[in-house]
């Protein structure tokens, strides 16, 4: 059943919650915590703030911070403003940030002193960028107002708490084939949609849930589900600034967890974990829920069986706002299924050659039509065009589907690198290692791990005359990319396969795994 209550603005949903439940606890963290009471005027306040130093009704705002209340308050408060909040990975390197920060245009950067000072000298690189930089911890002198104390000071200004939920509200960036990021713009309406037709009637995500967090807020996932989906349903947020297989095993035991979500690579270290301690309960925990990778039906069923804890697992992308599918608890659910379509998504399995739908069972490229789909890649028109036919979205991914409906992810039209859940274009890492001196040529491709799902490694052509070496290669790349998108492995190769046209053909690099040189 569609929760359709839940599709409306926050400041709707905050003034809600702040008359019903004030002092009912929404968020909290290692160091604070807020009541809905709190937040409504915390956020409030700061939207007022926003308005104050510049920002107007579709700029665009950057959350540069680690998982905490203050990004929640943070998010809150750039959509009570009427802007359009830009999440930033806290672990991005400065090139990954100024990439993002001068693509959406943003006008305002919330962070930490120690992300502000990392900027501070690459202020010529972003002209749109206002001079005050909203610091989350600390201050850097001269350079930003302290987070801490706009919160403590009144604004004169009111909030503008847009009506409109189909306006653009988040620009969240994912990584593409071409390995150029893309900012995908989605609708308040859009990510609601998802929280009204999934967690809520499906995962039955209540205001009487008590959840532990993980999973890193910027990404679609938690935004959708540990930052809206709470506000939503009126429950209650632990949040971690890190995945930690220790802290969350405290946690589940010592807190009154009700609900747990991950990806499949943090149930595999929690399962791991709990055997190694013997038998192992959490008191309150009622549900698990995974998306972000494929759920192996063999984890699946183990961490069922060992934890006694259902474990539901669903196939989401950024593009929708998350979910397209989700298994039930109730009905009957097929292990290594991806599950059904949620509430008012429509699915297509067609030949990627014709586009025409392929039989029951067989093989083809998955499309989506919804309310949660994008509206599109921000300013970029000829890859918007080529994902969005006919108010389709073309996602790239194989799957195939029983006679009862029930989806399973088969591979992918795309090259994209799933590690952990987190999404890794080759192309990136390609370009990077491709401005070594020492390398002539690279290719990147995925190869399969045993917990983290596929870990990325690089073939590369040694450049002639260089003194090749693996290690300060791999140096080389951490300084450019997340530690995530770091090859796990170097290979030496004559020669790169490729097509006429110059297209890497991946496929043949398997064959060049073995005498493999690891950095």
């Amino acid at each position: 059943m569609l929760r359709t209550e839940m599709i409306v603005p926050i400041h709707v949903l905050l003034q809600r919650h702040s008359k019903e439940r004030p002092d009912k606890l929404a968020y909290r963290d290692q160091h604070r915590s807020v009541t809905y009471g709190e937040l409504d005027r915390a956020t409030k306040n700061l939207a007022g703030h926003f308005i104050e130093l510049g920002v107007k009704p579709g700029d665009a705002v950057s959350i540069w911070l680690p998982n905490s209340v203050a990004w929640v308050e943070a998010c809150f408060a750039v959509a009570r403003a009427g802007a359009i909040a830009v999440p930033i990975s806290y672990d991005a390197t400065e090139p990954e940030a100024i990439y993002r920060l001068t693509d959406a245009r943003c006008r305002l950067l919330i962070t930490t002193d120690e992300r502000a000072a990392q900027l501070s000298v690459s202020k010529p690189d972003l002209p749109d960028l206002k001079t005050t930089i909203l610091v989350a911890r600390g201050s850097v002198p001269g350079q930003g107002k302290r987070y801490a104390d706009l919160l403590q000071k009144k604004s004169n200004q009111l909030p503008i708490d847009p009506d409109s939920i189909d306006a653009p509200a988040f620009i969240v960036y994912t990584s593409g084939t071409t390995g150029r990021a893309k900012g995908v713009i989605l609708t308040l309406r859009g990510m609601l949609w998802v929280v009204a037709a999934c967690w809520a009637p499906i995962a039955q995500l209540s205001e009487k849930d008590y959840v532990l967090s993980p999973l890193p807020l910027f990404h679609s996932y938690a935004l959708n589900l540990s930052v809206l989906g709470i506000l939503a349903t009126g429950a209650s947020e632990y949040i971690l600034e890190k995945y930690s297989t220790a802290d969350c095993l405290r946690l589940l035991k010592s807190e009154p967890v009700t609900f747990f979500p991950g990806v499949p690579t943090m149930f595999h270290y929690l399962l791991e974990a709990a055997g190694k301690e013997g038998p192992v309960k959490f008191p309150f925990l009622r549900l698990c829920v995974s998306a972000g990778a494929i759920m192996p039906a063999t984890l699946n069923r183990e961490f069922e069986s060992k934890l006694n804890v259902p474990l539901l697992d669903g196939y989401g992308i950024t593009e929708t706002s998350t979910m397209v599918t989700m298994n039930w608890s109730a009905g009957g659910r097929i292990l290594g299924s991806c599950g059904l379509p949620i509430p008012g998504v429509m699915v297509r399995i067609v030949d990627p050659r014709t586009g025409l739908d392929v039989a029951g069972g067989e093989e083809g490229e998955l499309i989506v039509r919804g309310p949660n789909v994008m509206l599109g890649y921000h300013d970029k028109p000829a890859e918007t065009a080529a994902a969005l036919k006919g108010g389709w979205y073309h996602t790239g991914d194989l799957a195939k589907s029983d006679a009862n409906g029930f989806l399973t992810i088969t591979g992918r039209l795309k090259e994209l690198i799933i590690r952990g859940g987190q999404n890794i274009a080759p192309a990136e890492i390609e370009e990077v290692v491709n401005a070594h001196a020492s390398v002539l040529d690279s290719a990147v491709i995925g190869i399969a791990h045993e917990k983290l799902g596929e870990v990325p490694v690089i073939f590369v052509v040694a450049r002639p005359g260089f003194d090749f070496n693996a290690e300060k290669l791999i140096a080389h790349c951490k300084s450019k990319l997340s530690a995530y998108k770091i090859p796990q492995a170097v290979h030496l190769i004559d020669q790169i396969p490729r097509t006429g046209s110059g297209k890497i053909m991946r496929f043949k690099l398997r064959d060049a795994l073995p005498g493999e040189k690891r950095a």
